[in-house]
């Protein structure tokens, strides 16, 4: 199977199974959950969807155990929306990419910064430059 279209069935699987957590999803163990990608194995018959939930380490694992616990309903429900002749499995991984990017994000903003030019010096070189 071409890597085009894996990726097409990945980002169709990502859409539609971000809405069902959204919309259809009920469980009290769903805390804030997103799809950040979807990776096809080469036959199409095993997604893995790389998630990222908002919270600590535990309600992070609670997530993950609620969505592989709702797999099988996760899939039944894609059924109809995908025109495809199988449904693949579905895994569910953390996707832990958001915290780094938070975490470096935070590292930056404490770097303090070098020393700036006072105004003062700004503007005796600026008036030095001056054609009067």
């Amino acid at each position: 199977m071409s890597s085009r279209r894996r990726q097409q069935v990945g980002d169709l699987i990502r859409d539609e199974v971000s809405e069902i957590l959204s919309y259809e999803m009920k469980d009290p163990r769903l805390g804030m959950v997103s799809i950040t990608r979807a990776e096809m194995s080469p036959d199409l018959r095993y997604a893995t969807l790389h998630t990222s939930v908002y919270g600590t380490e535990e309600e992070q694992e609670a997530t993950l155990q609620a969505l592989s616990g709702a797999s099988g309903y996760i899939r039944r429900l894609l059924a109809p929306r995908l025109r495809i002749r199988h449904i693949p499995t579905i895994r569910f991984r953390l996707d832990h990419s958001m915290e780094h990017a938070d975490q470096i994000t935070r590292m930056l903003n404490d770097i303090q910064p070098g020393d700036e030019p006072d105004e003062d010096d700004e503007s005796a070189s600026n008036s030095g430059n001056r054609n009067d």
